[in-house]
């Protein structure tokens, strides 16, 4: 069963144009000049029921903005889009009943009460009987350590915390239909990894179907066996991550301090020396040597820190999806 479809969807934007100065304003006041920004552009695919697919690019690649068109946030400019059934935009009950968007960047939550408020508010909203949310939210709140932040006003919670009580609160109606946009936004390692193991739990035991933004490759690759890339509002990859982890990012970034100033000699025999500033450095290492790497540097050189990364999915895209599309479509 096909949960979300989009065939040639695409999505402009009219923004007026204004020269500097008071008689640019002037000017525009009298004789308004526009473009047209094409944020997404005739982009198609299909998400089954129970997918969890990962929705990757760089910054004004036109995720968040299909996001939107999906959740009916947006009127799309052209194209078809169905979401359970529906077309988004009439925004009806029987779809809005069904799903939830969570935006690392925007907050449902109400800034000056408690969250234990919004999430009574939401009950309300989503008519969730008694019995059935007594039962999610302590499963929410025990998963997330909640217990100690529900009767705190949100505007004095951390961006984390805030985090953590957004996702309990779009979860507590169990939306058969999960956007997410960056979730793990400000939350520290431990969290991180908890949040994931939830979110593949919820995926698993309700059948969900999931879309998830992140920056975070961890993110992605703990979660997704499918990627969507997208790039300038096209789609330049539908299809398995391991082939793209394998063939597009086949390294990672070490990151290293030492106790003395460092050379590039010390560093070129473990990978390509990819940034060198005294006593840090960053080194590429192709991902099967990643062990033999950290082991061999801890024994040449005076370790103070030392991290393992992937590399930045904009640079990714930027060193391989954009000069190597046409070979994954």
């Amino acid at each position: 069963m096909i949960t979300i479809e989009a065939k040639n969807l695409s999505k402009e934007f009219i923004i007026g144009i204004k020269e500097p100065g008071f008689l640019g304003v002037l000017r525009s006041f009298f004789n308004r000049k526009t473009k047209t920004i094409a944020a997404v552009k005739e982009i198609s695919f299909a998400i089954e029921q129970g997918e969890l697919v990962g929705f990757l690019g760089p910054n004004g690649a036109g995720k968040t903005t299909t996001l939107k068109l999906i959740s009916g946030l947006l009127y799309p400019t052209s194209g078809q889009l169905h979401l359970l059934g529906h077309l988004p935009s009439n925004r009806e009950k029987a779809m809005q009943m069904r799903f939830a968007m969570v935006m690392g960047q925007r907050s449902q939550l109400w800034w000056d009460l408690p969250a234990k408020e919004t999430f009574l508010l939401n009950q309300k909203i989503y008519e969730i009987p008694d019995h059935e949310y007594a039962e999610m939210e302590t499963e929410l709140v025990e998963l997330l350590e909640l217990e100690d932040l529900l009767m705190v006003p949100v505007k004095k919670l951390s961006l984390g915390q805030r985090m953590k009580a957004e996702i309990a609160c779009s979860l507590l109606h169990r939306p058969q239909v999960l956007l997410l946009d960056e979730p793990t936004l400000g939350l520290d390692i431990l969290m991180q990894k908890k949040l994931r193991q939830f979110i593949k739990e919820y995926n698993r035991k309700y059948r969900s179907t999931i879309l998830l933004t992140s920056h975070n490759m961890t993110d992605v690759e703990e979660l997704c066996k499918r990627v969507i890339i997208i790039n300038g509002g096209s789609i330049l990859y539908d299809g398995d991550l391991g082939e793209i982890v394998q063939r597009c990012a086949p390294e990672k970034l070490i990151t290293l301090s030492t106790s003395r100033p460092l050379e590039r000699s010390d560093l070129e025999r473990f990978g390509r020396v990819v940034s060198l500033n005294n006593d840090l450095a960053k080194i590429e290492v192709p991902r099967q040597r990643v062990s033999q790497a950290v082991g061999e540097l801890l024994g040449a050189l005076p370790i103070d820190d030392l991290s393992i990364e992937e590399m930045p999915i904009e640079e990714i895209i930027e060193r391989f999806f954009i000069k190597d599309a046409p070979a994954f479509r």
